[in-house]
């Protein structure tokens, strides 16, 4: 079976909309207000090198798509890999290697197909939609020390209850910290 990660910028009050630009009032907050620092970003890299296949929302889809397949230095790993799309709307995908899944159960297949991880970026409705059907096996959260108040969150108020077991950790000096928890079953 495939590990499923939902991989996060996050501010302090669970705050996900927009990190990298968007229609939140204060998109770009991953950039615009804390100070760059090189190594709270490793993670990121690894994330890349060890997946096997990225899923993602319609909304995230539409986002990435135009960008991502631009910045091959950066995502080579990315666009090279399959890529799945869970929405009802979507029907021909532009963005090279994607296939569009129908329904979480889609979802629930592919992880039970042999390859690599699956990492989910953005999509904070789909994230919340995987953790209520009991589908995401890890957490890369990436904490800033930011409070948005507003916004798409990652954890929603009818998430069921989950423990979850702290393997990695990092702070760094921009105040940015890094928390890596395994789902516990």
């Amino acid at each position: 079976m495939r590990t499923l990660i939902v991989t996060e910028f996050i501010t302090l009050d669970g705050v996900i909309d927009s990190p990298g630009g968007g229609s939140h009032p204060r998109a770009g907050w991953t950039f615009k207000d804390v100070p760059f620092v090189e190594e709270a970003y490793e993670i990121k890299g690894r994330e890349q090198l060890e997946a096997g296949a990225m899923l993602m929302g319609r909304v995230s889809y539409e986002e990435f798509a135009p960008v991502w397949p631009t910045m091959e230095e950066e995502f080579a790993e990315y666009n090279a890999m399959p890529k799945y799309v869970v929405s009802s709307t979507l029907t021909d995908p532009e963005w090279n290697n994607t296939q569009v899944l129908r329904s979480l159960d889609d979802v629930a297949k592919l992880k039970q197909s042999e390859g690599g991880n699956i990492i989910v970026h953005g999509s904070a409705t789909l994230a919340q939609g995987l953790a209520a059907a009991g589908l995401v096996d890890r957490y890369h959260l990436l904490v800033f020390p930011i409070l948005l108040g507003d916004g798409k969150r990652l954890f929603g108020g009818g998430d069921p209850y989950t423990r979850l077991d702290l393997v990695e950790h990092e702070a760094y000096s921009n105040g940015v910290t890094k928390a890596v928890f395994n789902v516990v079953r």
